[in-house]
């Protein structure tokens, strides 16, 4: 009677658990009607679609699918609805807002950590789903990643470079204090490398860690206090060894890059992008058109910089080389759209606050690009150049149920997209102003 009885409980136990597990398992499924849909394969709006969703997965798209039973439907007929965004140059990991001497010196990359997790949740609220943040120190932005990944906090899917590769004295170290200083990290836990066989040990370094992606300083920079603002940083045998040795992993490189040389050098290395690329001639268009490299163009930020950092201490030889970088960038932007150069959606978000990504995209538009183009620019295009096409970057069938909705039309003013309303990830809805 005794063996009866436990049979019973342990039939019962597996029965509720395989009830549980089942249940656990059925499909989540949506339906979103979509008044207009753009295209963002083709560059055409199509009217009255339907976009089914299983979990966080889109399985198909059409005009007259049919509902299936119990599946939760969200009325965007009066929207415009696009994949989600893809930023391909950010840093999650800080903002401008204290001063520039207390971020120096009085603060570290656990301060970092504390609050990067409020810039994810305002950047997947601007409908940012997709990022990739090229450089943080003491690998918070892998962390940030992998606590996004694990659902204890919303934010965009991300790639993380870790450290910024950079020479000694390079935009990528601590210039313009005194020599007793020293560093603010351990010396292995730092960007800083020199020569071939550095280079390569701290690609190797970064990718043992979980770089999705590998950034190097291929020329001086604007936000750090060494003299140049564009001159070549790596010898052209250093930045071959870092393309070398990431490829060799699997992994793709850009390269910051504001002059012209430098530009040039990082290109003929065979990085998939360059960062900023303020100072570009035909030269250099010419080569980054024939090898495929992407440009990644900040050119709304200098706005802010200009506008702001002086209250926030920055020096002036600062603000004096933004001011020259500024206006030839936008000009180098306009001088690829006409060329035809492939261009990513990239933001510098984490110069200016973050969850502001969507003001980029009147800039593209002033300086050459069409309203499609610019949204090709921040969804496609950054999906190709991210290796991730099969997973973002429109609204298709297998692809991450990404989705973004604005009620005003994007193609008569971008600007709508500084105020997105409908925010989808993974079939997941974190944003709602249009329905109720």
């Amino acid at each position: 009677m005794r063996k009866i009885i436990i049979f019973g409980i342990l039939s019962a136990v597996l029965f509720l658990n395989a009830a549980f597990e089942t249940h656990a398992q059925a499909s989540v499924v949506t339906i979103i009607k979509a008044g207009k849909l753009v295209d963002t394969q083709t560059g055409k709006v199509l009217t009255n679609q339907m976009i089914l969703i299983e979990n966080d997965v889109i399985k198909s798209v059409g005009a007259n699918l049919t509902i299936p039973a119990g599946a939760r439907v969200i009325d965007l007929s009066n929207a415009t609805v696009l994949p989600g965004f893809i930023d391909t140059h950010v840093h999650l990991t800080g903002e401008p807002g204290g001063n520039y001497y207390d971020d120096i010196f009085r603060k570290t990359f656990v301060d970092a950590a504390v609050v990067a997790h409020l810039y994810a949740k305002r950047t997947i609220d601007a409908g940012f789903t997709t990022v990739r943040d090229v450089g943080s120190e003491g690998f918070v932005a892998l962390a940030l990643k992998n606590a996004i990944n694990d659902g204890k906090f919303p934010g965009p899917r991300m790639q993380v470079a870790n450290y910024y590769i950079g020479s000694t004295g390079s935009h990528g170290d601590l210039n313009g204090f005194s020599p007793w200083l020293g560093s603010r990290m351990p010396e292995e836990m730092g960007g800083v490398a020199d020569g071939v066989d550095g280079v390569r040990k701290k690609v190797r370094y970064l990718i043992k860690y979980g770089a999705d992606v590998i950034k190097f300083g291929a020329t001086a920079g604007v936000l750090s206090e060494e003299a140049s603002v564009g001159a070549p940083q790596f010898t052209q045998e250093e930045m071959n060894a870092i393309v070398d040795e990431a490829k060799m992993h699997g992994i793709r490189v850009c390269a910051h890059a504001h002059g012209t040389e430098g530009i040039k050098m990082a290109t003929k290395a065979g990085v998939a992008s360059i960062e900023h690329g303020s100072f570009l001639d035909d030269e250099a268009i010419r080569l980054m058109k024939e090898r495929g490299t992407y440009l990644s163009a900040d050119i709304y930020n200098d706005d802010y910089i200009v506008a702001e950092f002086l209250k926030l201490g920055y020096p002036q030889k600062i603000i004096d080389k933004e001011k020259l970088v500024g206006r030839t960038q936008r000009e180098s932007f306009r001088k690829a759209v006409q060329a035809g150069l492939k261009i990513s959606y990239g933001t510098d978000a984490g110069v200016y606050p973050h969850g502001w990504n969507g003001k980029q995209f009147a800039k593209m538009v002033e300086w050459g690009m069409t309203p499609m183009q610019a949204i090709q620019a921040a969804t496609v295009s950054g999906a190709d150049l991210l290796g991730w096409s099969d997973k973002v970057g429109s609204i298709s069938a297998g692809k991450y149920a990404d989705i973004v909705a604005v009620t005003n039309d994007p193609l008569q003013d971008v600007k709508v997209f500084e105020n997105v309303e409908f925010v989808m990830k993974g079939g997941t809805v974190y944003k709602n102003s249009i329905t109720r």
